[in-house]
């Protein structure tokens, strides 16, 4: 795998129904209320009536002095368990969340497999890449405590 390439994988059991977790998931609009690495998130295309072909402009802090911003499109639905989209733009790949009940619990798995695009990322990315992933592990960790903590004032 090429040093711009990265396969990211981050795993959360979370306290609450599929259901729960997959109204939250699937409305990346509302990020920004409960993700705090997430600070900005437009719709700029509505996709059909399961959401596929959606397409939204997302911009992200990080735990790292830089902030990304992309696109990303719906390209597969499974209702209740997997969301997938495309990347393009600071960041290209694709993206996958995975749900699946566990008892009262929601195991949550997220594939990130993307390739970096800016100029001084692709230039430092043999050396950096051990800090650009502990970069999305700390992202990524911030928005599973931001949404169980949105999921626990919703009940």
């Amino acid at each position: 795998m090429p040093s711009t390439e990265f396969q990211l994988v981050t795993t959360w059991t979370i306290d609450a129904s599929v259901e729960d977790v997959w109204r939250l998931l699937n409305a990346p609009e509302t990020w920004p209320e409960w993700w705090p690495t997430v600070k900005e998130v437009t719709l700029l295309r509505e996709g059909d009536e399961a959401g596929i072909g959606a397409v939204h402009r997302m911009r992200w802090s990080t735990a790292l002095p830089y902030d990304l911003a992309f696109e990303i499109e719906t390209t597969r639905i499974v209702p209740l368990s997997i969301i997938e989209g495309r990347a393009r733009g600071e960041l290209e790949g694709l993206g996958r969340w995975t749900l699946q009940p566990d008892g009262s619990k929601c195991n949550v798995r997220y594939d990130w497999i993307v390739r970096v695009t800016k100029p001084w990322m692709i230039r430092l990315s043999f050396i950096l890449k051990p800090v650009f992933s502990w970069n999305h592990a700390v992202v990524m960790e911030r928005g599973r405590r931001g949404l169980v903590h949105r999921l626990a004032r919703a009940t």
